[in-house]
């Protein structure tokens, strides 16, 4: 299983912003920062559910290639609500609320790419 993940990013405090507001949603929340004499030089900030945070972010040069990360969630609402909440907190569109068949039948996902271009996912894996 996977206990968490980080993802580097070139401006901390936007991103931090965007993911603050993209995440909100789906119920994913700021619950750490770590400050950069902490963690060897960079800034870090983890997002997740409460209690513990699985989702983080650390100053520094973007991932080269960017990094993809699907967030699973119970409802297409919610599929809906993350989309729009990271394109109003100026993600870029890669690929709008809809089923993806190709995956399988009930595979409804959005795209986004936040500030360094790492390609940002929602999906809900449910029957309408």
């Amino acid at each position: 299983m996977i206990d968490h993940i980080k993802i580097a990013v070139s401006d901390f405090a936007r991103s931090k912003a965007f993911y603050v507001a993209a995440l909100a949603p789906i119920g994913y929340q700021l619950l750490m920062e770590v400050p950069g004499e902490l963690t060897g030089g960079q800034d870090a900030a983890g997002f997740g559910v409460p209690p513990k945070p699985d989702f983080w972010i650390g100053a520094g040069g973007p991932n080269v290639p960017p990094i993809h990360v699907a967030f699973r969630v119970s409802s297409r609402a919610l599929v809906d609500a993350f989309y729009a909440a990271a394109m109003s907190a100026g993600a870029t569109d890669n690929g709008p609320p809809g089923l993806r068949l190709h995956y399988h039948p009930n595979y409804y996902g959005a795209f986004v790419r936040d500030p360094d271009g790492h390609n940002i996912e929602a999906v809900c894996h449910d029957a309408e």
